[in-house]
């Protein structure tokens, strides 16, 4: 028998107000609480600054959602009506469980996060952070969350969903799609325990006190890897068979002996990174619609575009081919004119050219006109031409403010 249930709260080993568990000064403030239609989960706000990744099951069928951003203590709201469901989204069954909220205007000092494009996650410690309610592993006793408290654990991806379905077969009455999900369980250093030892022998007692899981409330919440979001929060569940029993309290709770599920972000990179595109204000769609002059504003942020073009021949029809990019200081320093970006830049197979985008901010100080610099390197897939190892290119920021 199994119990799948969507959603999630952070439940951790030993005592959840231990420091261990915290996120204040700590980092993550780009993970989001998202509120809608009486319901609260999680997102994280990716690589453009405007776009937050979160689960379809949390936006299925609202108007609107309403985010909070929690930066050393302050709550900044920010309201949308703007979001979009992966095409296959299929709630009820938790599979191709996504979707993108996009805002008009984020906190500068919130982080950004890139995607993990790898698909070496099986194995690998991952964290996670959540606004949900909180609790131990060893007892049912639950506490609602709030706006004012962001949780942080760690677990370690143990089966891919198909591992999952292909070793319990009819056991569980749900079929992930296939490279579409991370599995994990909570340990408490007991083989007793161990869900995914005893049911697939898949054995890891855990991570002692820095173990946890997720279950209502971060649901969307992003699992990283380095930094990087590997997966989003789908689901838990309790599972049960004539061999294995691992629940400690057999309640889908989210206690010793559950798991839960992610969906797997770099199965899911084209459709994020398209979509993001696509929403991309007044980008260029052509060489000569690059601009390599920005004027900054007086507030917030506006992009300045980079164009990356594939002008030769596939090896395959449907290979991609990507950059490493990096922002580097000319005259204008990150942090004060710009934010620094870098990352990994796909051009997939029906695309001739991708753009990179990086926030200038505005601001009303008068000042000289300043520049910043792009370095492209690492291309996979195609080359920059004999001897050539970087690719550079150079936007200036205008000043528009009077003396």
């Amino acid at each position: 028998m199994a119990s799948l249930k969507q959603g999630g709260h952070m439940i951790t080993t030993s005592y959840y107000s231990s420091s261990r568990y915290s996120t204040s000064n700590n980092g993550y403030d780009g993970v989001v609480r998202i509120a809608s239609n009486g319901s609260v989960g999680t997102g994280a706000l990716l690589y453009d600054g405007r776009a937050v990744l979160t689960a379809a099951h949390l936006l299925d069928g609202v108007s609107s959602a309403e985010v909070t951003f929690l930066i050393n203590g302050v709550k900044t709201r920010v309201s949308s009506s703007d979001y979009l469901l992966h095409p296959s989204a299929d709630t009820t069954a938790a599979n191709n469980d996504l979707a993108i909220l996009w805002l008009d205007s984020t906190p500068i000092t919130a982080e950004r996060y890139q995607i993990y494009r790898d698909s070496d996650e099986i194995g690998q410690t991952f964290t996670m952070a959540g606004f949900g309610q909180y609790g131990e592993g060893a007892s049912a006793t639950r506490y609602n969350g709030s706006d004012s408290v962001r949780y942080k654990a760690q677990n370690t991806f143990d089966v891919t969903g198909d591992e999952f379905k292909q070793g319990l077969g009819s056991e569980i009455s749900w079929t992930p799609a296939s490279g579409t999900q991370l599995l994990a369980d909570f340990d408490n250093g007991s083989a007793a325990n161990d869900a995914f030892g005893m049911l697939l022998g898949v054995n890891d007692l855990g991570l002692g006190a820095d173990e946890g899981l997720i279950a209502p409330g971060d649901s969307g919440g992003s699992a990283f890897i380095d930094g990087v979001i590997a997966g989003v929060a789908s689901y838990t569940a309790s599972v049960s068979t004539w061999w294995a029993d691992t629940d400690i309290d057999e309640v889908t709770n989210s206690s010793f002996g559950e798991l839960a599920a992610w969906q797997r972000v770099s199965h899911y990179q084209r459709w994020i990174d398209q979509s993001v595109r696509e929403h991309y204000d007044s980008a260029p769609e052509s060489p000569a619609e690059v601009q390599l002059e920005v004027v900054e504003g007086d507030s917030g942020s506006s992009y300045a575009y980079f164009m990356v073009s594939f002008n030769g021949d596939r090896g395959m029809a449907d290979d991609i081919i990507s950059v490493d990019y990096q922002t580097r200081d000319g005259s204008a320093t990150a942090g004060e004119d710009y934010l620094a970006l870098s990352g990994t830049l796909n051009i997939y197979d029906d695309e001739s050219y991708a753009l990179i985008a990086v926030e200038v901010l505005g601001d009303q100080t008068v000042e000289d006109d300043e520049a910043f610099y792009l370095d492209i390197t690492n291309p996979l897939g195609g080359s920059f031409g004999d001897g050539v190892v970087t690719l550079t290119a150079m936007r200036t920021i205008l000043n528009d403010d009077l003396i």
